[in-house]
């Protein structure tokens, strides 16, 4: 299985689609791994070069004990960049991957072409929310977590029409390492990029489900006022997992922005 020895951990990776097309960087929300993009997959490889990671303390990669940053995280997005010599890529993030996102086009704009953040957010305060996850993660496990979770993540139509994809995600929840969410939940906790992300300049798009009661419309035109030119596309009818709830929508508003002329 591929790994990349990078930022001091082992970091699992695949890559599909066009191998001579432009590189498309996916990068996963907490708590989920590498195949919440699998909705994506069919139409993304017809167009990109697609390279999907689990994130450090997530799915297949080390999750190290203690807390973790989002320097960090996107120092790993980095180092997987530099193994596979790949000098400048399209990115698409959700939640905590647009959140490394946000920070990976701030601080190395020239390894970013095309920017796209879905359902995520510049700031995730107030620090007691994530104390009180970060606690029944530790107490109860994963299981302690879960059902709270799925409620945020999916609509109560969507959880009700497609179990079988409610279930996928509700694995992937439970499998994820407690120091690998505990880490990452510190890295939101502490992260502020209200202004640090001025002074992106890779042209952006924001998705975000309107539904969403975490990372919420509200939220992602904040990030729109902040990146000059940015787009935003508000899809009807889905929570924070938008890339699931919504994935045609999802797929034809990234296409769209990533090959626009």
């Amino acid at each position: 299985m591929p790994h990349a020895s990078v930022n001091g951990i082992n970091l699992y990776y695949e890559i599909s689609g066009k191998q001579e097309g432009p590189t498309l960087l996916l990068s996963n929300s907490l708590a989920s791994n590498l195949h919440m993009w699998d909705p994506q997959m069919e139409a993304f490889n017809r167009h990109f070069r697609v390279v999907r990671y689990d994130s450090r303390g997530h799915g297949q990669s080390d999750a190290p004990a203690g807390a973790y940053s989002i320097d960090t995280l996107t120092a790993d997005a980095v180092g997987l960049l530099d193994h596979l010599g790949i000098a400048r890529t399209h990115f698409c993030g959700l939640s905590k991957g647009g959140m490394v996102g946000q920070r990976l086009a701030t601080l190395h704009p020239e390894r970013v072409d095309r920017l796209v953040l879905c359902d995520t957010a510049s700031y995730m305060g107030p620090g007691d929310l994530w104390e009180g996850r970060i606690q029944l993660a530790e107490t109860q496990g994963m299981a302690g977590v879960v059902d709270a979770t799925i409620e945020r993540w999916f609509t109560r139509p969507f959880r009700e029409k497609d179990p079988l994809a409610v279930a996928k995600i509700r694995a992937m929840i439970l499998n994820t390492p407690v120091a690998g969410f505990v880490g990452c939940c510190r890295a939101i906790q502490g992260m502020d990029q209200r202004e640090s992300i001025k002074a992106i300049t890779a042209p952006t798009l924001i998705v975000v489900g309107a539904d969403d009661p975490s990372t919420t419309p509200e939220k992602a035109r904040e990030i729109q006022e902040c990146i000059a030119g940015a787009h935003l596309t508000i899809l009807p009818a889905a929570a924070h997992l938008s890339n699931i709830e919504q994935e045609a929508l999802f797929d034809a508003a990234v296409l769209a922005f990533l090959e626009a002329k």
